[in-house]
């Protein structure tokens, strides 16, 4: 399917002191440690083997044979390329479908309980052990074939439109181009014309030379990487807001669904996030280098411009790198208002974002002009798609109108309109006179921004299950425990939702939204677009 139509303070010593090394074992621990280690340490500790150890049945499975754990596969159908290195060393897994979902499905809620303790005593356990979990997930699914959906092929199949056959993917759709093309086969929206940013459609660009198969490998060393890299500018800025950054970045990068969905479905998403975070990282870095410089009681040099008029690199940087994210993907364009407006009080920073998003603006245009001509992003047609248990289409269910009605719709729009103001009210209040005003606003501004994007995310008709990586890094780096609390509950709903198994809740509780006659017309037109 498409991927269109991502803590708590210290109590006592700073991070990084004599204190806070001791207490997180920096130096000290081993694990023989665990022999006498508080009840917390030994939990989390267990958590992360449970991670680690249930990606790796995963894509075990996924990798023996062609099953639904990987759609692009199907019976005689699953070459060694995409299998990885992997692929048909367990031949002893079972074959029967109905397990396969139960063992998915399990395999997911346990991991989502696990990654909820670890978050839990993040503060207790090594540094190390953290991160080396993340290491390890990440190597797995580098190596694992495209899980859960086909999104990674349709990148590569719309790359070759234009590079193979000369066919603008923002005017043509692909069931127009020859059918005998390779990637053609493995991808599914046919009918549907690119909604991929141009930034994104040009790197898929880039790799047509490398055939399908190294298409496919390219991809997905490039978005781990991307990963990685959100990975440590979540760090950075956990360290510049004085917060524990294990914490923050065990929040973010041990979450099942973007492991197993997101990183192992091989989504953009992740290109996205590393614009956004790195645009989050250079405004804190412009905030940290002023506070330092009025600190040390720095001023302006006879002669020179006057500071409004300075070109500062950082926040400039940070204005090009959320327009940057908006190329790879439209709905990072959503931040856009919420940063700006957050700036409104200091007009030198407001002026250097701006000038960075007006360059980035000029050249993203220029490059897509002469690219894909006057042509944009197909968003509209992905708009109209519907999920079955999408919360605007279960408000449909619940005031009898089977479904998300164009009614619906436009209800829903409105309040992310809503709530998109109310973001940008929350960032340009006055602060509190108590405390650092610059790590406030910081704080204020991911809080905004999670927000904002939890919004979209609940009146989004098309919600996918890694999309609820659009508010874990800038929820990590939050002080809200109610914003963590609301994704951590998103992202049971998106489980629940998503999971193989879940058709048996579904018929147990006799709920069966695509019956409707309303529900009917939203497959229907799916299926066209699949077609």
């Amino acid at each position: 399917m498409s991927g269109d139509a991502t803590t708590l303070p210290l109590r006592d010593d700073p991070l990084g002191g004599p204190v806070a090394r001791l207490r997180r074992g920096l130096p000290h621990w081993r694990a023989g440690a665990l022999t006498g280690a508080d009840v917390r340490v030994r939990a989390g500790a267990l958590a992360l083997l449970t991670i680690v150890s249930l990606c790796v049945l995963i894509v075990m499975m996924a990798a023996n044979r062609p099953s639904l754990l990987s759609p692009p596969t199907h019976a005689n159908f699953f070459p060694g390329w995409m299998a990885g290195p992997l692929g048909g060393l367990w031949p002893g897994l079972t074959r029967n479908s109905t397990t396969q979902k139960d063992i998915f499905t399990g395999a997911i809620v346990v991991m989502y309980g696990a990654y909820i303790v670890c978050f839990k005593y993040a503060p207790k356990l090594p540094v190390r052990w953290v991160l080396a979990t993340i290491a390890a997930v990440h190597a797995i699914l580098l190596i694992a074939p495209p899980l859960a959906l086909t999104d990674v092929f349709n990148y590569v199949n719309y790359g070759r439109m234009e590079i193979v056959h000369h066919l603008n993917p923002y005017t043509t759709i692909p069931i127009l181009e020859p059918h005998n093309d390779p990637s053609f086969i493995l991808s599914n929206w046919h009918q549907l014309l690119s909604p991929y940013g141009p930034l994104f459609t040009l790197l898929t660009f880039a790799v047509v030379p490398l055939g399908v198969a190294g298409s496919f490998w390219a991809l997905k060393c490039v978005l781990a990487a991307a990963s990685l890299g959100t990975l440590l500018l979540v760090w950075k800025c956990a360290r510049l807001l004085g917060r524990d950054p294990a914490r923050a970045v065990a929040f973010v990068g041990l979450n099942p669904i973007v492991l197993v969905w997101g990183l192992g479905g091989d989504h953009n998403d992740f290109l996205m996030l590393f614009a956004i975070m790195l645009g989050f990282y250079l405004l804190l870095l412009a905030r940290s280098r002023a506070a330092a410089s009025e600190l040390a009681g720095a001023h302006a040099q006879a002669g020179a411009l006057p500071r409004a008029l300075w070109l500062h690199a950082p926040e400039a940087g940070a204005g090009a790198a959320f327009v940057t994210a908006a190329g790879i993907k439209a709905s990072a364009a959503l931040l856009l208002p919420v940063v700006l407006v957050s700036l409104l009080r200091r007009p030198r920073a407001l002026l250097n974002v701006a000038l960075g998003m007006g360059a980035a603006v000029a050249i993203v245009g220029a490059v897509s002009l002469l690219a894909f001509g006057l042509h944009i992003p197909d968003l509209n047609t992905q708009s109209r798609l519907v999920t079955n248990e999408s919360v605007p289409n279960l408000v449909g269910l619940a005031v009898g109108a089977g479904g998300e009605s164009e009614a619906v719709r436009a209800v829903m729009s409105g309040l992310l309109a809503a709530s998109i103001l109310l973001c940008c009210w929350s960032v340009w209040r006055r602060r509190a006179p108590s405390g650092d005003a610059r790590a406030g606003e910081g704080e204020r501004l991911f809080t905004a921004s999670a927000w904002a994007n939890v919004a979209l995310l609940v009146t989004l008709s098309w919600v996918l299950p890694w999309y609820v990586f659009w508010a874990l890094p800038l929820a990590a780096l939050s002080r809200s425990r109610r914003l963590r609390a609301a994704v951590l509950v998103l992202g049971a709903y998106l489980i629940v939702a998503w999971s193989p198994a879940s058709g048996l809740l579904w018929n147990a509780l006799n709920f069966h939204p695509e019956r409707t006659a309303l529900g009917r017309l939203h497959q229907r037109y799916v299926k066209e677009l699949l077609n």
